[in-house]
Parts: C-alpha cells; sequence; structure tokens
C-alpha cells in the first residue's frame, strides 16, 4: 500500500472506507498541509487544528475527486482555504497575537533572508498559478518529485513536464518581483525545495486519523473552519461565471459595486519597495514605500493629480511638508501591513482595506486606474 499512487488510495477509501488507505495518505501528506497552514496562521497549534479540518474535507469529497486529480495540489489549494476561513474568523485580538508571531520569527531567524521574504507570500503565488503549473510546482517543491514522475501525474512528456516548471518557477519570480521580493529562478527554486516542508509534529497523523477516519468527535470550532473552508472553494469554482457576469455589466453601463474578499499575507516592512502602479496592491506597496523613506516626490507620483494638487495646496510650496509629520510618525511603527480586504467598485476604482501591524489599525485607500495605471486617490468617503 505505501507503493499505491494517491488516487488510487482515495478511490479505495471511498469505496471501501479503507482505513489503511487514508492513513497513508495522512502521513504521505501531513507535512504539506501542515506547512501552508502555519506559513498563513504563524501558529502550531492552529496549524494542527486546520491540518486536521483538511483531512476532514478530503474524506468528505473523497468519492467526488476527478481520476485525474494530483492530490497533492489539491491538498495545497484546500490547505489555503481552510487557513482563509481560519483566519477570516479570528477575532482582531488574534489577528494582533497573529502579526506578532509572525514579526518575532522573522527577527529570530538570520539564516535564509530570502526565505524570511518569501515565505509570508509563498502560498497566495502558487495559489495564482493555472491549476497544470501549480501541480507542477507542488509536486516538485512540495513532494521533492522527479522531472519523469511530475510528467507521470500530468500526463505529459517529461521535456513538456520540465518546461511547465520552468516557467512556473519564473512566473512565481515575476509576482513576488512585482511584491518587491527580487530573487532569482535559481534562487527560488533552491529557496523552495530547502525551506518548503518543514516536517508536522510526529503526534499529528495519529490525530488527524482519530477524527478523520476513526469518527472521534470534532470541535465546534473546527466543524465552522470546514464550514468556511468549503464555501470558499465552492466560490472559487464560481469566480469565472462572476467575472462573466461584471464583464457585462460593464458593457452595459450599469453601475453596481462589488465586494470581492482578497487576503494577501504580511508584507514585512523589510521587503517594502517600489513595486510599481500595475494594479491597486502594488501602487499601495509603492505609496508606503515611499513615504516610509520620507521621499516626497516617489510619494508625489504614487498619487492621483487631483490628489498631488491637493497635497501641493497643503504644503504651500514646501516639498519637505508634502508627507505630514503624523503620517511619518505612524508609519515609523508599522513593522508590516496586509491586505484584508479589497472592493471592487468599477474597473477603473478599487478601495483596499489594510491592517498595519505595529500600529493595530486597519485603513482604508481608493485607488484610481490612470492612464493604465493605479494611483492612491485617498480615503473612501464611507
Amino acid at each position: 500500500m505505501p507503493d499505491a499512487n494517491d488516487m488510487d488510495l482515495v478511490r479505495e477509501y471511498a469505496t471501501a472506507n479503507s482505513e489503511p488507505a487514508f492513513e497513508t495518505l495522512v502521513r504521505r501528506h501531513v507535512s504539506l498541509v501542515y506547512s501552508v497552514a502555519l506559513r498563513q496562521v504563524g501558529n502550531p497549534a492552529q496549524a494542527e487544528e486546520i491540518t486536521q479540518a483538511v483531512f476532514l474535507i478530503l474524506a468528505r469529497k473523497a468519492a467526488r475527486l476527478r481520476p485525474d486529480t494530483v492530490l497533492a495540489g489539491w491538498l495545497h489549494e484546500t490547505a489555503r482555504f481552510a487557513s482563509a476561513s481560519f483566519l477570516r474568523g479570528e477575532s482582531r485580538r488574534h489577528r494582533r497575537e497573529q502579526e506578532a508571531y509572525v514579526q518575532s520569527k522573522l527577527q529570530e531567524s538570520t539564516a535564509d533572508p530570502a526565505w524570511e521574504q518569501l515565505a509570508p507570500l509563498l502560498d497566495e503565488a502558487i495559489g495564482q498559478l493555472g491549476k497544470a503549473d501549480r501541480n507542477a510546482v507542488v509536486l516538485r517543491f512540495f513532494q521533492n518529485k522527479s522531472a519523469r514522475e511530475i510528467a507521470d501525474a500530468l500526463n505529459v512528456r517529461e521535456s513538456a513536464a520540465q518546461k511547465r516548471l520552468n516557467r512556473a518557477v519564473e512566473k512565481l519570480r515575476a509576482w513576488f518581483l512585482k511584491r518587491g521580493v527580487a530573487v532569482s529562478a535559481d534562487a527560488l527554486s533552491g529557496a523552495l525545495s530547502v525551506n518548503s516542508i518543514p516536517s508536522a509534529p510526529a503526534h499529528l497523523a495519529a490525530s488527524v486519523m482519530a477524527v478523520s477516519a476513526k469518527g472521534t468527535a470534532v470541535s465546534s470550532s473546527t466543524l465552522t473552519l470546514i464550514k468556511g473552508a468549503l464555501k470558499i472553494m465552492a466560490w472559487t469554482k464560481a469566480k469565472t461565471i462572476v467575472a462573466v457576469s461584471v464583464a457585462v455589466i460593464m458593457a452595459t453601463g450599469t453601475t453596481t459595486t462589488l465586494v470581492v474578499q482578497h487576503r494577501h499575507h504580511i508584507v514585512p516592512r523589510s521587503s517594502w519597495a517600489f513595486a510599481g502602479y500595475a494594479n491597486p496592491e502594488s501602487a499601495f506597496q509603492t505609496s508606503s514605500w515611499a513615504i516610509s523613506k520620507g521621499d516626497a516626490q516617489a510619494w508625489l507620483a504614487s498619487l492621483t493629480p487631483a490628489m498631488q494638487l491637493k497635497a501641493r495646496q497643503r504644503a504651500a510650496g514646501d516639498d519637505a511638508k508634502l508627507i505630514g509629520e503624523d503620517d511619518k510618525r505612524d508609519f515609523a511603527k508599522i513593522t508590516g501591513y496586509r491586505i484584508i480586504h479589497r472592493q471592487v467598485l468599477s474597473k477603473d476604482e478599487v478601495v483596499l482595506e489594510a491592517y498595519a501591524a505595529g500600529l493595530n489599525q486597519t485603513t482604508k485607500a481608493t485607488f484610481q486606474r490612470i492612464g493604465g495605471e493605479w494611483k492612491y486617490a485617498g480615503k473612501p468617503a464611507n
């Protein structure tokens, strides 16, 4: 049974309720799921609960998984969704505790500075890849599979699998670069190979088996977590329909407000850099970076023309006053930020809500697309 492939084991569990089959799956993939959860929530005990929830979801959905499913990729996505569900339900106090934990970990470890910048963003970056690219990355770096094994899983030639993996790594590198994390493709591959899968606690597989396959009572918090993760999974399947609907609305000129939940991981202050204006998130980082550096001209360039005029009028011709003292003082306290909500008002206007670690507060900012670039347009009216 240890040599059986994942989907054979899934089918055996689904048809015969085989505990040995499910246990093999758990022991084979528990570290993958735990590592994703730990990067998301930063707390080992919470990561264990999320891991249990993910395997409970697997047990529920085993009979409905397609035969060509790459289970490692499916588990990676499900772990991301379960982690998002957990974080969405946390109180502000718990979020502050998480920020403090993540920051302390970043400060404690200096062995691999590149990984410190990559880790908080890694799973979201992988989540942005297409399904085949995502599966190739997960199989290579989370499961240590060879090109031949990846080719077998994706049902392609070995050369095609290697090309897909290389393209996927390049997409990840470009995604990180837009967020101010510059790393070569070779360095990224090396960091993923070495750091992506910390071992799960020794007791976790047995704990997962107890609640997933043996019927041990599940806590109400875990049930809530599962329900939330399943909702996110259902929404993800429907998002293509939503996108088409929005396009139709925009084309017909109907006025509407589309609210989209959009969670980024914490972006530590040490990784802030000029990120351009390709999207609202990049513009947010560019503006934050400029203020944190006290670079008035760079900050001015991140504003819409209307906001630039207001800033110049407020400064009364003194460039030293373009960035207010209150802003400088507040930004000196911020240790990182996370985008916690994204509200799309139209194709050219977005409101981002961000949590500022260090200040322990949230703020909203409106961004408008001006000539193909997104610029800060002030705080929303309400």
